[in-house]
């Protein structure tokens, strides 16, 4: 074989694995953020129940709670406009559905374990959580699939919500 085809067939070979390894790289990162791991019956029906005892839907299902639970797990945990506002400003529930689409099962098990979240978020509960049920969470949520709208922005102290919003007190205020 003359050299020049040596080297042709040496460069399309290494290119043909780079393009390989790329590919599989690439593909590895596709599926970790875009594809949950199996959500078997076991795991649905745990993470149905956290989500429920736990009172997600309270505040990531509009209505939920006035509706005394009796919403389709289709419309459960696409955040709400309802406004949360104190002394840290004014919180929004946010959309569950469509930020689970950009975490990975890792990362979620991370900020589940370490951010802490402004009120009424009781981040602190998210540690007391069992990281399989943690991880039934992420899987059912992924399941449900990415609906609804991103809930509103947090507004800093100071600022007025445009939206419905429920007030509470600063801790002087409540002592009185």
């Amino acid at each position: 074989m003359p050299r020049f085809q040596i080297v042709r067939t040496s460069t399309l070979c290494l290119l043909f694995v780079g393009a390989m390894v790329t590919a599989t790289f690439a593909g590895e990162k596709t599926r970790t953020n875009s594809q949950a791991s199996p959500l078997d019956k076991q795991t649905e029906n745990r993470a149905r129940y956290v989500i429920k005892i736990a009172g997600c839907n309270d505040c990531h299902t509009t209505g939920y709670a006035e509706a005394a639970g009796k919403i389709p797990e289709k419309d459960w945990l696409k955040g709400d406009s309802m406004g949360w506002r104190g002394p840290w400003g004014t919180t929004y529930a946010s959309n569950l559905r469509l930020s689970m689409q950009n975490l990975s099962e890792t990362q979620w098990i991370k900020i589940a374990r370490s951010d802490e979240f402004r009120p009424p978020m009781p981040w602190f509960a998210l540690r007391e959580m069992t990281e399989q049920d943690l991880r039934a969470i992420y899987r059912f949520i992924r399941n449900l699939g990415p609906a609804g709208e991103p809930a509103p922005a947090y507004l800093p102290p100071g600022q007025e919500p445009k939206g419905p919003f429920i007030l509470f007190p600063s801790s002087q205020e409540a002592s009185k």
